[in-house]
C-alpha cells in the first residue's frame, strides 16, 4: 500500500506531507484547496503520468521550475523529479536509468466525474483509458505504444511537407506497423477480458437487468499492412496517416441499444463497470487489488448507486477518496480523515 506521500512545488501546494493507511483514507474540504491534486500526485508517484492533464509542466506550481513527489510504497521509498530540463527517478535512494523496475511496482485505478467523457466523448477518451490499463496490464505494451506514437507522428511530418518524399515516408511503415499490430492486439485482448467484469459490475451498480457490451472497433481495418498501402492516396490528400490504431474506437451497447443515447444515469453507471471493471482485472491478474483514487464522484450518484458503488469495490483494496463532506457516509469513522481549507 501506499503509506506516505510528499509533494513539493506541486500545483497549489509549496510542500505538503500525509501519512495513509491501508483501508480507506478521506480527503475532505472546500473545492479549489487542493483535494484532487493530492489523488493526482498519488498516480504520478505510481504511474509517472497525471490521469488530468498530457503534460507534467502543467501540474508544477506557479514560477517553479520543477515539482517533486515522494512517498512508499510496498517498503519502497519512490521519488520523482520533473522539470523541463529533466526527470530524475531514484528507487530506494538509488536513480534509476529508466522506468521498467518502477512501474512494476504498482497500479491505480482513477475514479473522477470526467469519466463519463468515456461514454459520451471522442474515441480519444476510450483508447487514453485502453491504454492507461494495458500499460499497468503488459509490461512491453507502454514501450510499443510510444514506439508507434513516434513513427506516426514522423511519417505526418513528412506528409505534411510540400513535397512528399514516399521513399522517406515508407521508412516509417515498417515501425508503424509492427508496433501498431502489437498495440491493436492488447487492446483488443484487454476489451475481450474487461467484457465480464464490466458486465457484472453495471448490474451490481445499476440494480437493473441491464446487459453491457463492450465492441472493439480497430482503426487499421483488421489487417493494418493492406489498409496502409490502400490509403496512400487518402493519406497524400489529407496529408496524414489516416489508418491505424489511432484510429481506433470503442462502442459501448445497453442492452443492445447504443449507449449514446443513454441517459447521464445510465452513461455514469456504465463508466463506474467500466473503471471497476479494470479493478477486477488488474487484482486477478497481479493478485493484489490496485490503489483507487476516488475524486468527489459520490455527489453525482443517487443513494442507491452511491451505496451499491461502496459495495462493489474490493474490500481489501486502500481507498483515497476526496469528497466536500462525509455526512453522507456514517461509516467513515473507520477510516484515516485529512482535512484541508
Amino acid at each position: 500500500m501506499l503509506t506516505s506521500l510528499k509533494v513539493r512545488h506541486f500545483r497549489c501546494f509549496e510542500q505538503f506531507e500525509w501519512e495513509l493507511e491501508s483501508g480507506s483514507n478521506f480527503i475532505i474540504g472546500p473545492n479549489a484547496h487542493g483535494k484532487t491534486s493530492l489523488l493526482e500526485a498519488a498516480c504520478i508517484l505510481l504511474r509517472l503520468q497525471s490521469p488530468r492533464v498530457a503534460s507534467l509542466a502543467r501540474v508544477v506550481q506557479h514560477e517553479r521550475r520543477g515539482f517533486v513527489v515522494d512517498g512508499y510504497f510496498a517498503q519502497r521509498h519512490l521519488q520523482f523529479y520533473y522539470s523541463t530540463q529533466r526527470k530524475k527517478l531514484a528507487l530506494d535512494s538509488v536513480e534509476q536509468t529508466n522506468s521498467k523496475d518502477w512501474l512494476q511496482l504498482g497500479r491505480v485505478v482513477w475514479f473522477g466525474n470526467e469519466d463519463i467523457e468515456l461514454a459520451r466523448g471522442g474515441a480519444e477518451k476510450r483508447r487514453k483509458f485502453l491504454d492507461f490499463i494495458g500499460t499497468q496490464r503488459d509490461a512491453g505494451y507502454r514501450t510499443s505504444l510510444r514506439a508507434f506514437e513516434h513513427a506516426l507522428r514522423s511519417r505526418n511530418h513528412l506528409l505534411k511537407q510540400p513535397s512528399q518524399r514516399w521513399r522517406e515516408i515508407a521508412a516509417f511503415d515498417g515501425p508503424l506497423l509492427q508496433h501498431g499490430d502489437y498495440v491493436r492486439t492488447v487492446r483488443h485482448g484487454l476489451l475481450a477480458e474487461l467484457q465480464s467484469d464490466a458486465d457484472a459490475a453495471h448490474f451490481a451498480i445499476s440494480g437493473q437487468r441491464e446487459s453491457l457490451r463492450l465492441e472493439y472497433v480497430p482503426g487499421d481495418q483488421g489487417d493494418f499492412a493492406a489498409a496502409l498501402a490502400g490509403a496512400k492516396v487518402e493519406d497524400a490528400r489529407l496529408r496524414q496517416t489516416t489508418i491505424g490504431p489511432h484510429r481506433d474506437e470503442v462502442r459501448f451497447f445497453l442492452n443492445q441499444l447504443p449507449a449514446d443515447d443513454a441517459s447521464e444515469g445510465q452513461q455514469r453507471t456504465l463508466v463506474l463497470a467500466l473503471k471497476l471493471g479494470a479493478t477486477r482485472l488488474l487484482e486477478r491478474h497481479f493478485g493484489t487489488p490496485p490503489l483507487l483514487l476516488l475524486d468527489d464522484i459520490f455527489g453525482e450518484l443517487d443513494p442507491a448507486r452511491r451505496n451499491a458503488l461502496l459495495a462493489a469495490l474490493p474490500p481489501t483494496a486502500q481507498k483515497v477518496i476526496t469528497t466536500t463532506h462525509l455526512d453522507w457516509m456514517p461509516e467513515a469513522g473507520s477510516g484515516r480523515v485529512l482535512k484541508l481549507g
